[in-house]
């Protein structure tokens, strides 16, 4: 198991105690490797009236995997950051009948250093993020955040 995995499972299970509404959305183990995070979950615990992933488990899903990308991605910068949505644009492309993920990927290395330059003058700084709900090979959702960060202390 890699580092960057451990990492990710261990973060899922502290982040269970913090947020117990994922601790009943069937989530599997996080794919991570340092620039890119998947969250799986089954559509058992998600599912709606009509039998299909329902909206609000789906962008759950997605924010968290913004979330925790971009926590996880401070973690490893040695920053101990409060991490929270500022806004974000849901776009619902077709219906997710089984288990389904949410993956993110970190963005190009210029928008990264600028978000840490803000980190480093102001303390704060923002990191936009677009994250994909599918289900298999295909883009069920998705959503475009913007992720603000804030140093402790």
């Amino acid at each position: 198991m890699s580092e960057h995995q451990q990492t990710a499972e261990q973060f899922l299970e502290w982040l269970k105690g913090q947020i117990p509404l994922i601790n009943h959305m069937g989530l599997a183990e996080p794919g991570y490797d340092g620039a890119s995070l998947t969250l799986s979950a089954a559509l058992a615990p998600n599912v709606n009236d009509k039998g299909t992933g329902f909206g609000g488990s789906l962008a759950t899903l997605a924010t968290l995997c913004g979330w925790a990308m971009v926590t996880l991605y401070l973690r490893q910068q040695g920053r101990d950051c409060d991490v929270m949505i500022r806004d974000s644009q849901l776009k619902y492309l077709l219906p997710v009948t089984g288990d389904f993920g949410a993956i993110t990927r970190l963005p190009e290395q210029a928008e990264l250093d600028t978000f840490i330059s803000f980190m480093d003058s102001k303390g704060r700084g923002r990191l936009n993020l677009d994250v994909e709900i599918r289900q298999g090979d295909k883009v069920a959702m998705t959503l475009s955040g913007a992720y603000v960060a804030v140093e402790r202390g």
